[in-house]
């Protein structure tokens, strides 16, 4: 497990009521303005603190055992809900910001994707974002071509917006994207739940390469995989403290990089996943927002299943190899001595030819 002290650029904790009411966003469109006037009405108090981390790439593994993975994958219908979560016993759950390299650079512009959805329900978010240049933090994912993941503990959800189709109620073509930007007033407003007491939520920030071409590179493949491994093994070290050292770690996520950035969802899923395993995460719930999606997501686990098999392994069947490896009952036991390069892992998926989709447009 990568050292915290190795790999932390950077540390900061905020009191939220001081930070919102020192750093008030800055909104360049009507409607986040009018969503922020609702979830935070005048007087309301903002709780507790927000702590932001910033870190350095970790190393990937050289090699990696199989038989040391403990991962269990939930595939889950829908979008991310951040329900409580329960304390007893001590858990800790993480929710990916699909981010832009440029850390919620767009919060305050007409757009609605899914890091604005984000900022706009945790509103001190982009307080936060404001108050970073006087506390010396830079507010980057990516930094000279290197992921630099970033964390943030303990954001207040304040909203719920729903952003689907619903002719009734006035989101005939929905509120994502480009269409939250066209809609009335009223029809923000009448999509909007105040979350009050708001809820928790721990995020993770961090960019996926964007707008490719042709087949997945080696170079790309590695660039996913060291940003997923990063963000994923710093969640657990955030989480497991010494007053919770055995704290259960879950990440939710979903396919990520693969609407405006254009991402293959076989790819972005099946090096979560692995990055997941060999960062040590208890429980990774992947949200699918669709049946088109589980199955990609059902390709992505066969694929790494089968990859983790190897041809060492041939012969013995792989049906039930993701019930050993992927957690249900516990670990592997017929392939304990396996190991397997990490390049070549990485050659394997570049050989199979996956290509870039196309941007959603949003």
């Amino acid at each position: 497990m990568p050292s915290l002290e190795d790999n932390l650029i950077s540390r900061q904790t905020f009191n939220t009521q001081e930070l919102v009411a020192a750093h008030p966003p800055q909104f360049h469109h009507v409607n986040k303005q009018i969503l922020f006037d609702y979830v935070c009405p005048k007087g309301c108090l903002h709780g507790g603190h927000l702590e932001i981390t910033r870190w350095q790439a970790f190393d990937l593994p050289n090699q990696f055992r199989p038989a040391d993975f403990h991962t269990a994958l939930e595939a889950r219908e829908g979008f991310f809900g951040y329900e409580p979560t329960p304390l007893d016993p001590p858990r800790v759950e993480w929710y990916l910001n699909f981010a832009h390299s440029n850390l919620f650079c767009a919060y305050g512009l007409g757009v609605f994707a899914q890091d604005e959805i984000q900022v706009a329900e945790h509103p001190a978010l982009a307080s936060l974002l404001e108050a970073l240049p006087g506390a010396g933090i830079r507010p980057l994912t990516v930094e000279n071509g290197v992921p630099t993941p970033i964390l943030i503990m303990g954001a207040e959800r304040r909203g719920a917006v729903a952003t689907g189709r619903n002719e009734e109620a006035g989101r005939p073509r929905g509120l994502y994207g480009r269409q939250f930007a066209l809609a009335s007033p009223e029809t923000i407003l009448q999509s909007t739940t105040r979350i009050d007491p708001p809820t928790l939520t721990n995020l993770i920030a961090m960019e996926a390469p964007s707008y490719g071409r042709g087949a997945y590179t080696e170079e790309q493949i590695r660039f996913i995989l060291t940003t997923a491994f990063t963000g994923f093994s710093a969640a657990c070290s955030e989480s497991r403290t010494t007053d919770k050292p055995s704290a259960e770690v879950v990440i939710h996520t979903g396919f990520w990089g693969c609407g405006a950035y254009g991402g293959n969802r076989v790819v972005m899923a099946l090096l979560q996943l692995l990055a997941a395993q060999c960062s040590g995460v208890d429980r990774l719930v992947f949200h699918v927002p669709d049946p088109a999606g589980a199955e990609d997501l059902e390709a992505a686990r066969h694929l790494l299943e089968e990859m983790l098999v190897g041809p060492a392994q041939k012969g013995r069947g792989i049906s039930g190899l993701w019930q050993s490896v992927f957690k249900t009952s516990g670990k592997a036991s017929s392939n304990s001595e396996l190991t397997l390069s990490t390049a070549e892992f990485i050659s394997g998926i570049e050989a199979r030819g996956f290509m870039w989709g196309e941007s959603d447009g949003n």
